[in-house]
């Protein structure tokens, strides 16, 4: 019972956390020390390196884009140790030509028998060779 109640602890800080990691600063004191993160194109181990690519997220959401958005469409506990965050990223490039970045995916965590997450696991919906192709279309006048 106990060890439920962590789990939607770490359920609800990710639902608050995700759709505004952005804009600011998520919350560290639910991933464990030597989390490992992976994604198409990052491959790192440990909370130091963890922060690093959140605050790398931040500063070139900043820099290359107008708008941009993390759509949170679920997070739920999909094992007794596993929690599955779908959601869909986009936003509009700082160009001329204003182009859109769209892609889905979904970030897989494992929590430890602290209920800390040990590691976060981010699929997408299509290689980054397309989603960086994105770049260089004409998005939608507004």
């Amino acid at each position: 019972m106990e060890s439920q109640l962590q789990v939607e602890r770490v359920i609800n800080i990710l639902k608050q956390d995700l759709p505004t990691l952005f804009e600011q600063d998520i919350s560290y004191d639910i991933y464990s020390k030597d989390i490992f993160f992976q994604d198409p194109v990052n491959k790192f181990k440990y909370k130091f390196n963890y922060r690093i690519i959140f605050w790398t997220l931040r500063f070139h959401a900043r820099l290359f884009f107008t708008q941009i958005y993390f759509d949170v469409h679920e997070v739920s506990q999909s094992g007794e140790d596993r929690i599955l965050a779908k959601w869909t990223v986009r936003g509009v490039l700082r160009v001329p030509w204003k182009a859109r970045l769209f892609f889905n995916g979904y970030s897989t965590y494992k929590l430890n028998a602290d209920c800390l997450i040990y590691e976060h696991i981010d699929t997408w919906d299509r290689n980054p060779g397309e989603i960086l192709g994105q770049f260089w279309r004409k998005g939608e006048e507004s």
